[in-house]
């Protein structure tokens, strides 16, 4: 299917499911929280990094906002563009590492179980964003990964990496405490006002979350389905690469840690950082206080030398 193809039939999947598009940002959507009836002007930039060429689509339409817990029928267009997903938004340094998990057993069902949920309910993050995590964290830049669960499941919250929430979205309490544990390991920090966390994105933090959508409303409703085995394949393209320098993994809560236990992480090449979760359950049984943000930076200058550590306080600028 040609690229065009592909971003023709995004264009017809997004207008199905009332998410309007923004060129701000490649398939970035912009949030609506009321229902109502607009007239807007949608523009989809569509890059093909491994073609290295750029489609743009642009048309008018009258978007209704179905907003939250609201059910809509996916068309042909739009579980087409799903099937596409991987091609039109992996970064193409993740797609050559996770391209032979595509045409795996667990990865088709899992496709087919996606395209099933769409038609029956409203998923986040929206298509755009289910690997917004790769193309803001390129294979090769991956320094840090902060292993979650699966994305958030209220209106406006989900974008695609764990933890993270864009403004004006409020500010979810284990991300309030991963704050503080910053705060704790690094005084210069200022705790932020917004949740979004793309400026550590950037520097090389995968944000990961083991299970990559959710059903509105119905947290771990797509546990179990598949996600868990390609996010595993994931976290090995990283601790597998040939840089000789290793990563920093932060696993924190049981299911961080299972998760590292199933890829099998070489412990003496890599530093994995284990603690209990900063949900406000468990935030006081070993995730307040546990230091891992300063334990990282110690060893990233070791391993990477001076001046590449993260700086927790982009966060701040």
């Amino acid at each position: 299917m040609s690229a065009s193809r592909r971003v023709s039939l995004f264009r017809s999947a997004i207008m199905k499911r009332s998410l309007p598009v923004s060129d701000e940002q490649m398939f970035r959507s912009t949030r609506r929280v009321t229902v109502r009836t607009i007239s807007t002007r949608t523009t989809i930039v569509s890059t093909t990094t491994r073609k290295k060429r750029k489609v743009e689509v642009t048309s008018e339409t009258t978007t209704v906002n179905t907003e939250v817990g609201g059910s809509s029928t996916v068309s042909k267009a739009s579980a087409d563009a799903l099937e596409a997903l991987e091609k039109d938004t992996l970064h193409e340094s993740w797609y050559k590492a996770l391209a032979p998990e595509f045409s795996k057993p667990y990865f088709q069902e899992l496709k087919k179980f996606i395209i099933s949920e769409h038609k029956q309910y409203t998923i986040y993050p929206p298509y755009q964003d289910v690997y917004s995590w790769s193309r803001l964290t390129p294979l090769d830049t991956v320094k840090a990964v902060v292993i979650g669960q699966d994305p958030y499941h209220d209106v406006g919250q989900a974008h695609g990496l764990a933890f993270s929430v864009l403004p004006p979205t409020k500010i979810p309490p284990s991300l309030r405490n991963i704050y503080k544990q910053i705060k704790t390991d690094v005084p210069s920090f200022t705790i932020p006002t917004s949740g979004d966390l793309r400026p550590l994105a950037k520097q090389g933090v995968l944000w990961l979350n083991t299970c990559l959508t959710v059903r509105a409303h119905q947290a771990n409703s797509h546990s179990g389905k598949g996600w868990e085995t390609f996010t595993s394949s994931v976290l090995r393209a990283v601790t597998s690469r040939e840089n000789g320098r290793g990563v920093v993994v932060f696993a924190w809560g049981i299911p961080a840690q299972k998760t590292c236990e199933k890829v099998a992480i070489d412990e003496e090449r890599h530093l994995v950082l284990k603690s209990a979760h900063p949900s406000p359950l468990s935030a006081h049984r070993g995730f307040l206080g546990n230091g891992h943000f300063n334990k990282a930076n110690d060893w990233l200058r070791k391993q990477y030398g001076d001046g590449e550590e993260i700086d927790w306080t982009v966060l701040n600028k």
